[in-house]
């Protein structure tokens, strides 16, 4: 037997408000996502972005605690580095956390990070023209 990549899992400390932040980047979490304990959206490729309340993940381990963030990213492509830019601007005026301002890296990328409501860290980024 071989395990398979199949879900990215994230726990949320308010679900309604993980939902909507990965909704603006176009996760399509279904209707009525937000109330529920458990939450899916489907990726391209057939995986899955999963979110489970802190409740959730308690009930099938009492000791768990969050961690203290900064070790794990969601990476993005955008169509294009003003997407990158429009998406980064979009995110931080709804309140959400930015924590690197767009900028050309030397890699060849346009690249942003903001954090989702539990201080995951969400990478925006676009191949530079000509790269």
């Amino acid at each position: 037997m071989t395990p398979r990549f199949d879900a990215i899992g994230l726990v949320a400390s308010d679900m309604a408000a993980s939902v909507a932040f990965y909704r603006r980047l176009g996760f399509a979490f279904p209707e009525g996502a937000e109330n529920e304990a458990h939450a899916e959206a489907p990726l391209p490729g057939g995986l899955r972005l999963l979110l489970d309340t802190e409740e959730t993940v308690r009930s099938f381990h009492p000791q768990w605690q969050p961690g203290t963030g900064g070790r794990s990213s969601i990476a993005l492509l955008c169509e294009s580095p003003a997407e990158v830019d429009a998406a980064y601007e979009e995110l931080v005026a709804a309140g959400h956390h930015g924590e690197l301002k767009p900028w050309d890296a030397v890699w060849g990328q346009r690249y942003a990070v903001v954090h989702d409501p539990d201080g995951n860290g969400v990478d925006l980024f676009a191949p530079l023209p000509g790269d």
